[in-house]
């Protein structure tokens, strides 16, 4: 495995089996431009300084000295992890107050330290983007809120929708039915959760939802009832089995409209990806409040969502990275596991009986993959979601080898804690979202609705650091096994300096959801012309 020369830090493994289809074009360029020359930063100063010996041993020195004078009188340890101090003696302070001259000596200590000593890689790995101001920004127009009274009033139009998939699938189609109804101007039935045959899940909305959240937050978009009322039981209703891709509103309205006006009902079902993803502003607006606003998770949900990650954070910041490392996304990958020969045939098997799922062909052998350097330090704490991978935990020896702190909600759960929720892999994955989304760093391996989801819910809440792996461009470099390990360490870092969680516009992202990219949609900054709420 791949470690940096810093004795300390290690890097963050990307399983890189998890890798989308490929162009040629992102073979052809690299899309590296070279370095401008710009004026001395702080990793500049402690570049030219680490290439100084004497300067830095002069640091050292002079801090060691300072740490000698005053080790009775004031506590200097948060000076100790920002510098590989050879003295390691701990302090501990008295009853009596610094004088004044201790303080003004352990200031000039302090500033001494962040003139000559940068700060350390393992606290920029969990510095914050800058989110430049932005913040959620979701005022209404005036048409939309004159017409929101008649759509709360209308008794005669009641949308019924079944949803599939899994827990973030399921969650995308409940905004867009959501949108649905308010462009028709139909009441919308709580969701009905279709079984997921996988996975075996029976849950309903209110079992992993906050339903009388959900109603209250839309009460002035769209008006949800729990049930069809006795007027409309014994309506037949207008069935919709397979609505076309990316539809508009005004196809919505034309298709559905007049029947709906005629039958009172309209059941659809498979909404997965069926509205556009380019709406008029104001139902975008809408597609943000019902994903960050109104879809909360139901209680019992959140509390241990939030005791796990409070017990995540108790001893410091930590990252989660979300893996997909299960039997369909290794079938679906040009990679093999590498965990022995049954499991490697297994793969083998399923893609010659489903060759249509193979998706990746980049034909890697475990022993070609390597480890992306993005400095995450060696004693980061890291909650692990997603599945039990294939082949069970041996599967994730290589990335427990290089962060021992390495948990799970399985392992970072109390007796008993879980027990309610067994069997419902929807409610699992809720809780897993919950940790994910409360990560100081967030990183997904694969790029699915529940990495989409987090994405723009980290933005909506101020731009949270989200690393997203550039599988394409790596691509190339994991299979260059010449390049010596110091430059692609490099080039990996240079490759995913934009793609840190910064606020990135949708406007040059046609197509892409909004609730990936809610700006400039549904947030604003101090330059904008828009008004929050």
């Amino acid at each position: 495995m791949a470690r940096s020369k810093t004795k300390q830090l290690s890097y963050i493994a990307v399983p890189s089996q998890i890798i989308q289809p490929l162009y040629s074009s992102p073979f052809q360029e690299l899309l590296l431009s070279p370095k401008k020359a710009s004026r001395p930063t702080p990793g500049n100063l402690f570049l030219s300084a680490s290439r100084n010996p004497r300067i830095v041993i002069l640091v050292l020195l002079f801090i060691c000295s300072l740490l000698g004078l005053f080790r009775t009188g004031l506590r200097l340890e948060p000076l100790l992890p920002f510098s590989p101090l050879p003295c390691s003696t701990s302090l501990s302070v008295g009853n009596s107050q610094p004088s004044r001259l201790v303080r003004a000596l352990a200031a000039t200590a302090v500033a001494q330290r962040e003139e000559l000593v940068p700060e350390a890689p393992e606290a920029e790995f969990w510095r914050q983007p800058d989110g430049m101001g932005y913040r959620p920004c979701l005022k209404f127009s005036r048409d939309y809120r004159r017409a929101s009274e008649a759509v709360r009033r209308d008794r005669r139009k009641y949308l019924l929708v079944v949803v599939s998939g899994g827990l973030n699938q399921q969650r995308n189609q409940i905004v867009d039915a959501a949108v649905i109804a308010r462009i028709l101007g139909a009441a919308l039935v709580v969701p009905i959760l279709q079984v997921n045959l996988i996975w075996g899940d029976e849950s309903e909305f209110s079992d992993i939802f906050d339903l009388e959240h959900f109603k209250k937050v839309l009460a002035n978009d769209v008006r949800v009832v729990s049930s069809l009322p006795s007027t409309h039981l014994m309506t037949r209703p207008v069935e919709e089995k397979r609505t076309p891709l990316h539809v508009s509103p005004q196809w919505i309205r034309s298709r559905y409209l007049r029947r709906l006006n005629r039958e009172g009902v309209l059941l659809l079902r498979g909404l997965d990806s069926r509205l556009s993803k380019d709406l008029p502003p104001d139902l975008q607006k809408l597609r943000c409040k019902v994903a960050f606003r109104a879809l909360r998770f139901a209680a019992p949900i959140l509390e241990l969502g939030n005791r796990l990650a409070d017990r995540m954070r108790s001893k410091g910041p930590y990252l989660a990275l979300h893996l997909r490392m299960e039997k369909d996304v290794w079938v679906r990958t040009g990679c093999l596991p590498g965990l022995s020969n049954e499991f490697d045939e297994i793969i083998h098997d399923e893609r010659k009986l489903r060759p249509e799922l193979l998706t990746a062909r980049s034909n890697m052998t475990y022993e070609e993959r390597k480890l992306a350097a993005l400095d995450a330090p060696r004693n980061a704490r890291i909650y692990w979601a997603g599945g039990e991978p294939l082949g069970g935990l041996a599967a994730l020896e290589p990335l427990m080898t290089e962060f021992p702190n390495l948990q799970n909600k399985e392992n970072l759960s109390l007796p008993g804690e879980l027990e309610p929720f067994a069997k419902k892999a929807s409610v699992l994955a809720a809780i897993d979202y919950i940790v994910c989304e409360q990560s100081d760093v967030f990183m997904p391996s694969h790029g699915g609705n529940m990495g989409h989801m987090i994405q723009g819910h980290r933005a909506f809440a101020g731009h949270k650091k989200f690393i997203t792996p550039n599988k394409r461009q790596m691509l190339t470099f994991f299979l260059n096994t010449s390049l010596p390990e110091t430059e692609f360490n490099r080039i990996v870092k240079e490759l995913h300096q934009g793609s840190l969680g910064q606020p990135e516009s949708r406007s040059v992202k046609f197509g892409k959801d909004v609730t990936a990219y809610p700006v400039p949609e549904c947030m604003c900054n101090s330059s904008s012309t828009r008004t929050s709420i």
